[in-house]
């Protein structure tokens, strides 16, 4: 199984997905950025995409890799990212439910001044590249093709994961950690995913 996590840039994504991993076992984050990142280092700069999603190899590697470990791991994938063209969700997402793969797909969505907020925390101004992309994000992701859409801004990381695996009919450990252990552990995530665009 797998549940992908979608969203604006700021949406909670990350926090969520790991929010999930702790409480799921067996459960993997999977980063679908890191092959992106690896084939940006690898391209010559004259001829490369400002958005790696827009490679066709990164879309197809990251198919056939979800489709091998949906074949070979029995825990659930966990894979926060952001998709906002319809016909890149439906060569990596679609392709696998055609598959037959179970695909349980949510779209984390928040007002344009929540996402600011958050990626403030982030040390992302307003001027920052996931700043810049939250008004085609907000309006893309308002599709129906990006259901099931869960409204963020007032809820927490802790009830947006139970909510996921409440619709993906799916029963989390219960949540042990003191406020602080909570606190450090996102904190950590938040260290762990800082991304120099």
């Amino acid at each position: 199984m797998i549940i992908w996590i979608n969203g604006a840039f700021g949406s909670g994504k990350t926090q969520t997905a790991f929010e999930l991993h702790r409480r799921l076992k067996p459960s993997y984050v999977y980063d679908p950025e890191k092959m992106g990142f690896a084939m940006r280092s690898m391209i010559p700069p004259e001829i490369a995409e400002d958005d790696f999603q827009s490679y066709p190899l990164w879309r197809a590697f990251n198919y056939s890799l979800l489709a091998s470990l949906t074949d070979t791991y029995r825990g659930i994938i966990i894979v926060p990212m952001t998709i906002v063209h319809p016909e890149y969700f439906n060569e990596i997402i679609g392709r696998l439910r055609h598959d037959g793969q179970t695909v349980h797909h949510f779209t984390l969505m928040a007002s344009k001044e929540t996402l600011l907020k958050r990626l403030r925390t982030r040390a992302e101004g307003q001027n920052s590249w996931a700043a810049k992309q939250i008004d085609r994000c907000i309006e893309g992701l308002s599709s129906p093709v990006f259901a099931d859409h869960l409204q963020t801004d007032n809820m927490s990381i802790q009830d947006a994961a139970e909510t996921i695996a409440a619709k993906a009919k799916l029963t989390l450990d219960p949540d042990t950690r003191g406020s602080l252990r909570r606190f450090t552990d996102r904190l950590m995530v938040k260290l762990n995913h800082i991304r120099i665009k």
